[in-house]
């Protein structure tokens, strides 16, 4: 096994450990920013539900009060402010989705569904969460979700949602008396959900890393290359230029030139070494003949 095998053989090893290295540390940061970007995604559209709810509780609905006992306005209310929206939004992006799912929804359409119903029950379950967050398969791609608890602390929503009979005329006879009320005190009656898709930051993700590899790749070949030139020219071609050198002197011909040993490294070394022995060797065999 020649000595520039055995060079490369090593450097491809070193390198194939450090590789591995690299792609499993660099796959697993940009992963976890990936879903960070994701979960900030998710958390700023949750934020924005919630502003979107407090103005509209705060600014909008006084403003309206006069008008809404002849006629009830949804847009007063603040999940239907915060669904319509965050609707608004999904015209162009229509892979996020915001919903107020709750289990006994005055409009139908906040109904929940069963992943979301099992939401609302985790909440009911542990009264002292305040968040779930987690990741669901659904036909267009993995999805993050982050979900709040729909609690009735404000006792003025039972006004609208205790019975029909106290609700106002105007809402009773927009959505009937059926579904939105025996609400309670307290009571967890649904889940805010948020859904952002992970799609596109996992393909920059996986597209960083695939780049960030193959520019790894390429940086080692071109080691590698540069390496093997300096080897062949600095060590292997004179080695072998001594080696034949060595093998013409010990067979008497000192017809060989001598090394230039104008150098302080190793092999300049060797080469002047050799050029004494060689030289000495010459005035033995001179010695002897004569």
């Amino acid at each position: 096994m020649g000595l520039r095998l055995k060079f490369n053989l090593v450097l491809i090893g070193v390198f194939a450990v450090g590789l591995a290295a690299c792609a499993t540390i660099s796959y697993r940061l940009l992963q976890d920013n990936a879903q960070g970007e994701v979960e900030r995604n998710a958390q700023l559209m949750m934020e924005t539900a919630l502003a979107i709810r407090s103005y509209t509780v705060n600014q909008v609905k006084p403003q309206l009060d006069s008008v809404l006992a002849d006629r009830f306005l949804p847009q007063t209310v603040p999940a239907y402010a915060a669904t319509e929206t965050l609707s608004e939004l999904r015209k162009n992006h229509p892979e996020y989705a915001y919903k107020e799912a709750t289990l006994n929804p005055t409009n139908p359409r906040n109904r929940a569904s069963d992943w979301e119903t099992d939401l609302v029950s985790s909440f009911r379950a542990s009264p002292a969460t305040t968040e779930l967050k987690g990741v669901r398969d659904t036909p267009t791609g993995r999805h993050m979700y982050i979900a709040r608890p729909i609690r009735i602390s404000n006792a003025a929503c039972l006004a609208c949602h205790s019975s029909p009979a106290n609700a106002p005329v105007t809402m009773v006879k927009l959505y009937g008396a059926a579904n939105g009320f025996g609400w309670k005190h307290n009571e967890i009656v649904g889940a805010q959900v948020v859904s952002v898709p992970m799609a596109v930051p996992i393909e920059n993700a996986d597209r960083a890393f695939t780049t960030f590899m193959l520019s790894l790749l390429g940086v080692f070949l071109f080691v590698m290359l540069a390496l093997n030139l300096m080897l062949e020219w600095l060590i292997i071609r004179p080695v072998a230029q001594m080696s034949q050198a060595a093998d013409r002197v010990s067979t008497g011909d000192f017809t060989v030139p001598e090394f230039r040993d104008g150098g302080r490294d190793e092999v300049s070394i060797l080469g002047a070494s050799f050029n004494r022995m060689r030289r000495s060797l010459e005035t033995a065999m001179r010695m002897i003949d004569s």
